[in-house]
């Protein structure tokens, strides 16, 4: 008989129809009455797939008696209620490393957008002011610049890398120095922001995370200084930020994430020297799929062998 299991929200087709093909779906966010529909399948549910937008609640787990896994669509879990899980012996999942390239390349994709000027100029070929006013205000050069990055994990490394090809000196910070890693390093956030031109976060959200970059170590990275955001929205303080960047306490920022997504401040919105991104890091088909076979892997694994590849 096949196990039942909670979708909280879409993932990619091919890895969807794999699921229906396995296990008796539930999709819980298409239900008219979601209420209603849970209190039909909660006692036969074994199994959920969430993800960054449909996450797992700690009432959520409580609700469902007899659930063993959940496997959620994302390397960041910070929607799932992992300590709850774990007192009821859930196993949760996540998808790591699949999307470590993707993730990255936006990350440097935002330091070019700010420091070349990149939408500012395709918004001023459009407008026709290119012809009218002559050439694009100048933007910077990368090479020779020092990037901080908070948080090197893998996302952070493969950063890194990205960074040195194009001439930019990097250090990091983090609650420990790693082993074996050549990179200066940085006990204090703000001392990595002051010696930093762009500061680069990679860091996952928690507790100790959340507004890690605050006024102060905005006023540290300084008026030359560049904030790219890759990470979580949460880390960063956006109320600070909007500051930092209307009264040029900072140069600009690169921002893939946000507080309260998908809604973004209008002042963010307002602003030319920040670059905005819908929260595309890991957004290209082949990372989704890859991400999307993680998540039907691991629950495939979990009830073939009581085995996970990626457990949180």
């Amino acid at each position: 008989m096949a196990q039942e299991v909670l979708m909280m929200g879409p993932i990619p087709l091919a890895q969807a129809e794999e699921l229906e093909k396995i296990f008796h779906i539930h999709r819980l966010w298409q239900a008219q009455d979601p209420e209603k529909k849970l209190k039909e399948v909660r006692n036969d549910i074994t199994g959920v797939v969430s993800t960054a937008w449909f996450g797992v609640s700690g009432k959520l787990i409580k609700a469902l008696p007899n659930l063993e896994i959940i496997s959620h669509f994302g390397v960041g879990y910070d929607n799932v209620d992992v300590l709850a899980a774990k007192k009821r012996g859930v196993i949760v999942t996540n998808t790591p490393d699949v999307l470590t390239d993707d993730t990255a390349d936006v990350g440097m994709g935002l330091v070019l957008a700010v420091f070349r000027r990149l939408v500012e100029g395709d918004i001023y070929v459009r407008s026709g002011q290119w012809a009218k006013k002559g050439a694009l205000p100048m933007g910077r050069g990368l090479r020779g610049k020092k990037m901080g990055i908070v948080g090197l994990g893998r996302i952070g490394q493969a950063v890194a890398k990205r960074a040195q090809a194009f001439g930019i000196e990097v250090s990091y910070h983090g609650p420990k120095k790693k082993k074996g890693v050549a990179y200066p390093f940085h006990a204090g956030l703000e001392a990595l922001a002051k010696a930093s031109d762009i500061l680069m976060i990679t860091c996952p959200y928690n507790a100790d995370t959340h507004h890690l970059i605050n006024a102060k170590v905005l006023k540290a990275l300084g008026k030359q200084g560049v904030l790219i955001n890759i990470a979580r929205g949460k880390i960063v303080d956006e109320k600070a930020l909007i500051d930092a960047l209307e009264n040029g306490v900072v140069y600009g920022a690169g921002l893939d994430v946000f507080e309260n997504e998908p809604d973004v401040p209008s002042a963010l919105c307002r602003l030319d020297n920040v670059v905005l991104q819908p929260h595309v890091g890991s957004a290209t088909a082949e990372t989704r799929a890859a991400m999307a076979q993680l998540v039907v892997d691991n629950l495939r694994l979990y009830f073939e062998k009581a085995e996970v590849l990626t457990p949180v």
